[in-house]
């Protein structure tokens, strides 16, 4: 059973350890990063773990903009060895059960960016009721979706 679980200083190397595939690398920052962001951003995001039981299989981050305000779920990944098993589907659904918790602030949307050429990402998303804004950052399409 998928679960997120808060990273700490009980799992933070397990999530440094996680790996996409070859070709994936260049759609996903490496949790390291997103880890650094975390810290920054501490009073308005949360970085997960993604569990099947107790083995981590990915990482995702949720960060609120207050400016905005919106959610927005970031750096989700799932390791190379625990792909296409439907954990990223549930994963997700795990993130939006959360989001709709309004952990921050409340807001009814949530966002996040797909690179334009990782077809399998954009196709969960859009499967999950993301749908494009129009706008781009760079190489990455904004999908957004009200909760």
């Amino acid at each position: 059973m998928i679960s997120l679980q808060p990273i700490n200083e009980s799992n933070f190397l397990q999530a440094f350890a996680l790996e996409v595939t070859e070709n994936q690398k260049q759609f996903v920052s490496n949790p390291i990063r997103s880890l650094a962001q975390a810290y920054v951003y501490r009073n308005q995001c949360q970085p997960f773990g993604i569990y099947n039981d107790k083995t981590m299989v990915g990482y995702v981050m949720v960060i609120y903009d207050y400016d905005i305000p919106e959610y927005d779920i970031w750096h989700m990944q799932m390791d190379r060895n625990y792909q296409n098993r439907g954990y990223g589907k549930q994963a997700l659904q795990c993130v939006l059960d959360y989001i709709s918790s309004k952990p921050f602030g409340s807001s009814d949307k949530v966002t996040l960016t797909c690179h334009k050429d990782n077809h399998t990402a954009y196709h969960l998303y859009a499967s999950m009721g993301f749908v494009p804004t129009g706008n781009m950052d760079e190489d990455e399409i904004e999908m957004s979706m009200n909760v």
